[in-house]
């Protein structure tokens, strides 16, 4: 028990950690929100746009409708850069040129920005004071933006960088360790205890659930930590360098705002959290305690007076459904949002939608999910659904879609295609080859062994054909007038069944042609005058070697 509490108190300890973390960054966006509000309010219909050079904001301008704000920026901006990497132009030089209607900051060929009353309205003060006020910030900026582009500057930049790279790593890896640690502490201290009480409870606390479930928290709060340092560290990091600090505060703004506004909506939550977490575990062992009971029932362990024990699994099912509806109506009040408008009638319009589940959409579209999940194929696969041959372009919820082999549109509904035998040519292609197979009828009087031959060799003839697995060739049948050969070769293209079958064919023409084999099936009414068998001596005429072996020479022996 005193382990079991030390693991308590450090995971409280974490947790408390993580929050105040969330906390602080909450409370350092909060003093921006007070001090807008005691800022003059600007007009909504009023343009604004920042100045803003490596990441840093020198101050807002105000736009009209043929002068926008953002343009009115950039153009300032451009100016003070121009006059920044301008080795020749001195800070010094920077003058405000008083006029009636508006003060301009000049400096090198021309005017920098241009200071009307209107711009100083907005900041609530004189026009000369904000006149001096943009002076500074320019000057300070130029400063800055020549002092940190030098040698000195960027090594000295990238050896604190390399610093916090190695920190950053250190404490990655103590993190990494820290976790693995306490994992193997608490399985070693509470593993007897967890194991004598899933004995005493009849497994339905069982240890190995409990480790698992400690490990996934020990986990969890471990990636929070990490992603916190991570943070911290890219956040030091981009803003070391001028180039990437304006880069990495608007990435980190990207990121850090939506944590931060989710961070608060979680705290807010985690009472009503803890209630559903709570209510699905109890849901969950009380599922799996049904059907322990009813498992059972139905293998006769337990004896229910009047109870058929093939009602077990039915009735599991009913009651099964009955406690999950249960537990959902108790739930639904503390899910987020369920109090809402949107909430009810997204919920209203699914229960219709399921309601008409009997429907041929919604049949497909159950269908569709089913094929999903039984990964019978996969878009670019040849199939046969059917008597439709093609090869999948899409998979969609209502239908499927298939190229045929003559490039015509193939549209099957799902609840079809789930309920048909489906063949599948390109699933085993790859790993096990696709067999092409093709039949022969060849006369009694011509030798068996050189007829496998001649087919082999003309398998071997065709590029596409597999080398291994060896074709090879089967004797199907001992017709009336024939005997029936089948060449088998393996590819592993299915896209290429057809040119391969023309070239295949192609090749046992030529080959038979040149070995002087017809291929026929010779019928005649009355018995020849000579005997339609092999004489012993030409069992292994050319092509076929000694022992059934295909001989050397690919082409036929000459007398």
């Amino acid at each position: 028990m005193k382990a079991l509490r030390i693991k308590l108190m450090l995971a409280v300890f974490l947790s408390i950690s993580v929050l105040a973390l969330l906390t602080a960054s909450i409370a350092r966006s909060q003093p921006a929100v007070d001090r807008a509000v005691d800022q003059p309010a600007v007009p909504q219909s009023l343009e604004m746009a920042t100045v803003e050079v490596d990441g840093r904001e020198l101050f807002e301008l105000r736009g009209i409708e043929g002068y926008p704000a953002t343009r009115r920026a950039a153009e300032v901006r451009k100016k003070i850069v121009k006059l920044a990497e301008d080795a020749s132009f001195s800070v010094q030089s920077l003058t405000l040129a008083r006029e009636e209607l508006y003060i301009q900051i000049t400096g090198g060929e021309g005017h920098i920005v241009t200071i009307f009353d209107a711009d100083a309205a907005i900041e609530g003060l004189p026009r000369d004071i904000l006149a001096t006020v943009y002076l500074t910030r320019i000057t300070e900026t130029i400063d800055s933006y020549r002092r940190e582009r030098t040698s000195k500057y960027r090594i000295k930049g990238a050896i604190n960088a390399a610093i916090a790279t190695v920190l950053i790593l250190a404490l990655l890896f103590g993190l990494l360790k820290l976790v693995r640690w306490l994992g193997r502490v608490m399985e070693r201290r509470l593993k007897r205890r967890m194991e004598s009480l899933e004995k005493v409870s009849r497994k339905i606390l069982r240890a190995d659930r409990f480790f698992m479930v400690m490990n996934s928290l020990l986990k969890a709060v471990s990636v929070i930590l990490a992603l916190l340092l991570s943070y911290f560290y890219l956040q030091y990091i981009l803003g070391i360098f001028a180039m990437t600090r304006g880069v990495g505060k608007r990435m980190l703004a990207l990121i850090t705002n939506p944590l931060v506004t989710i961070g608060a909506a979680v705290l807010s939550y985690i009472p009503k959290l803890i209630f559903l977490i709570v209510l699905f575990i109890v849901i969950r062992y009380l599922v799996k305690a049904l059907r322990r009971f009813f498992d059972s029932v139905g293998r006769g362990k337990i004896d229910l007076a009047g109870f058929d024990p093939e009602w077990a699994q039915p009735t599991f099912r009913i009651v099964r459904l009955a406690v999950i509806a249960l537990g959902a109506v108790l739930a639904y009040p503390y899910i987020p949002g369920s109090d809402s408008a949107a909430f009810k009638g997204v919920s209203i319009f699914l229960g219709v939608i399921f309601s008409l589940g009997s429907t041929s959409v919604i049949s497909n579209i159950m269908a569709g999910y089913s094929m999903i999940y039984r990964r019978a194929f996969k878009v670019g696969d040849r199939v046969k659904i059917q008597d439709a041959v093609g090869d999948v372009t899409a998979l969609r919820l209502l239908v499927t879609h298939l190229r045929s082999l003559k490039n015509e549109e193939i549209i099957i509904p799902n609840s079809t295609v789930l309920t048909s035998e489906i063949i599948n040519y390109t699933a085993l292609a790859k790993s096990d080859g696709l067999i092409l197979h093709t039949t022969v009828g060849i006369g009694y009087e011509t030798p068996w062994r050189q007829v496998e031959a001649m087919l082999i060799e003309a398998a071997s003839r065709v590029a596409g054909i597999l080398k291994d697995p060896k074709p090879f060739v089967l004797q199907t049948r001992l017709g009336d007038f024939c005997v029936t050969y089948e060449l088998n070769a393996y590819c592993n293209d299915a896209a290429r069944m057809l040119p391969l079958y023309t070239e295949l064919h192609e090749n046992i023409l030529d080959v038979f042609n040149e070995y002087g084999v017809q291929i026929m099936t010779p019928a005649y009414i009355a018995d020849p005058a000579l005997a339609k068998v092999v004489p012993k001596d030409r069992w292994f005429e050319a092509p076929a070697g000694p022992e059934g072996k295909q001989a050397d020479s690919p082409g036929p022996q000459k007398k």
